[in-house]
């Protein structure tokens, strides 16, 4: 980008939406082909040949996305958990991965599938467990993913310790950023090979687009031209619409996120001294057991937070129920404030909590928020 434009507060108004240069249009245009002409001489009239392989509009996002994360290249995908699915159709089979035993759930159940399918051996551990990482790592495993933090207990990993840990026995780190976003945490500047997110979240912010992206440290990590070669067959690529409708929200990205963790960092202090919660995740607490790692790894700690409700699952359940302005619904990052009681989603087979709600702070009046909460957890 030419001039100033290198802070991520300017980044997000103007990587990926320069001027047209054909029409002199400021807001980026929106190209809906999926298939592009060749002149007489077969030769094409432009660099794109099908919308699978790639189109105009998704080369601005992704020219956005490895701005914000200072990535050298950038690939869009229809979800984040295709991302994932990506990922490992790439490995070959007898291929060793690590990934954290706290995750998304969705992802874990995907990666548990393709394990089985594809014949790759997927070990689940707690990253916090310095000698079993070790004994892992000792493998030589072709991937390590993590999430930082991860999603729903909000552990945070020490990102640039886990890089070197990695890149000593030859292993890729991918680390997940959906919860942190690049406003919050750069995992490439810290070590890591690779990020993924799932774009539907933060980057959108308004609870209208799937979508996600891996960014890449270096376009030459032979896992990167493999992905890139297989992404134009296998056809996960997001629309053209959505591609604009992401780089529209990503403008007020960063706006977006500070007012949320400002409501986020607020209520977390307020919630740990009320009665009837065992206690906040919340790395932004000075409570929580690594406070210090996110403090020296990310701007802010996010605006995500998950509590431990008295009552088990039925005091989780009836905070819940009694929750108005909080919409129940899965997902996170939006400007509106969204509450889950997560283990009646992920179903029979999570590991997480019974009595954990997890809350995704939106931009809405900081007491508005707190008078929801607190009629929540009446007695």
């Amino acid at each position: 980008m030419k001039g100033n434009k290198t802070t991520i507060d300017t980044l997000v108004v103007h990587a990926g939406r320069e001027v047209d240069p054909s029409t002199g249009a400021v807001a980026p245009p929106l190209h809906l082909s999926t298939t592009f002409a060749r002149g007489v001489d077969g030769e094409l009239l432009g660099e794109h040949l099908y919308g699978r392989h790639g189109n105009p509009t998704r080369d601005r996002l992704e020219t956005a996305l490895a701005a914000l994360e200072g990535a050298a290249a950038a690939a869009a995908f229809a979800s984040g958990c295709a991302v994932a699915e990506a990922l490992f159709t790439a490995l070959r089979s007898g291929d060793r991965v690590i990934v954290s035993d706290d995750m998304y759930f969705g992802i874990r159940q995907l990666l548990r599938e393709l394990g089985e399918s594809f014949g790759v051996e997927v070990t689940a551990l707690d990253l916090d467990d310095d000698a079993a990482v070790d004994r892992a790592l000792a493998a030589r495993p072709k991937l390590l993913l993590c999430e930082s933090p991860t999603n729903p207990l909000l552990r945070v990993v020490d990102i640039a310790a886990l890089a070197g840990r990695c890149h000593a026995q030859g292993t890729t780190l991918v680390v997940d950023n959906t919860l942190a976003s690049p406003i919050l945490q750069q995992p490439l500047t810290l070590g890591a090979d690779f990020v993924m997110c799932s774009t539907t979240k933060f980057l959108s912010g308004h609870g209208d687009v799937l979508g996600g992206a891996l960014l890449a440290a270096d376009e030459a990590h032979p896992l990167w031209r493999r992905l890139a070669k297989l992404r134009k067959v296998t056809g996960a690529s997001p629309s053209p619409f959505d591609c604009w409708l992401l780089l529209r929200s990503i403008a007020t990205l960063s706006l977006r996120v500070h007012r949320q963790v400002d409501n986020a960092e607020a209520l977390a202090a307020w919630l740990a001294d009320q009665p009837g919660v065992e206690a906040v995740l919340y790395p932004g607490l000075a409570s929580h057991p690594q406070h210090a790692i996110a403090r020296r790894q990310m701007k802010r700690p996010g605006s995500m937070l998950s509590l431990l409700l008295a009552g088990g699952e039925a005091g989780a359940r009836r905070f819940m129920a009694r929750l108005e302005l909080f919409t129940r619904a899965t997902s996170l990052g939006s400007v509106h404030s969204l509450a889950e009681h997560r283990r009646a989603v992920e179903g029979p087979d999570s590991t997480t909590p019974d009595n954990l709600v997890r809350l995704s702070i939106g931009i809405e009046d900081l007491e508005d928020l707190r008078t929801d909460l607190a009629r929540a957890l009446e007695a």
